[in-house]
């Protein structure tokens, strides 16, 4: 598919504040991303999460991030945010994803074993995922590093669409796109002053970025 006829998809995760949603709805992103996570610095409560929908625009997604978090603690955040889309970064099988009635996204951390095999096999794991999100992969950890994985990791033949994460700033999402095309990219801290807090020109830059990769056509 030509880029020209392509619009790569972005959504920007970890987000505190009101102020920051609505800019990003303004510079045209398509989802938002809030933090459920235990321990994540940029964790909202569902109530606070609930507030800062209400600055979403029209056509602009809210994404629940969880990592191993318990079924009442996802039932609560779908009861009271109403996200379109829950985003699954531990140990969660298909069954617990799929149990919400909300489709959902798989992170899978490159590196990992569960990365390792052949596409084929991860898709008969997840069956029931909208698609799949690459990111970096810290030992112990879950993803969300905010470090830059080697792009050539990501399995060939994946066959449902993912999104690409890992260190992603205005720097570096223009040859990230070109390099694995992508359904879509998705950035926090290469947009943030401090976690949670995000930066209204690094919010800009980056999706001017995007915007280039789109448009970009080979020589």
């Amino acid at each position: 598919m030509k880029r020209t006829l392509f619009r790569t998809r972005i959504k920007f995760c970890g987000l505190t504040r009101p102020g920051d949603v609505r800019l990003a709805c303004e510079l045209g992103v398509d989802a938002i991303g809030f933090v459920f996570a235990q321990g994540s610095t940029r964790r909202l409560e569902p109530e606070q999460a609930r507030a800062m929908r209400q600055a979403l625009a029209p056509l602009v997604d809210a994404v629940a991030l969880f990592s191993d978090n318990s079924t009442q603690e996802v039932r609560d955040v779908v009861r009271h945010v109403r996200p379109s889309l829950l985003q699954f970064h531990g140990s969660e099988d298909d069954a617990f994803c799929r149990g919400f009635g909300v489709p959902y996204l798989k992170a899978i951390p490159l590196g990992s074993p569960i990365a390792s095999g052949h596409p084929a096999a991860l898709e008969r794991l997840y069956p029931g995922a909208a698609g799949f999100l690459f990111d970096s992969h810290v030992a112990g950890g879950s993803g969300g590093s905010g470090k830059v994985f080697d792009w050539l990791r990501i399995p060939a033949g994946v066959q449902k669409p993912f999104v690409l994460a890992g260190g992603l700033d205005a720097d570096n999402v223009f040859d990230a796109i070109l390099a694995t095309m992508p359904w879509g990219v998705d950035v926090s801290s290469g947009i943030e002053t401090a976690p949670g807090l995000k930066d209204g020109d690094k919010m800009r830059h980056f999706v001017e970025q995007v915007r280039r990769a789109d448009c970009h056509v080979p020589d």
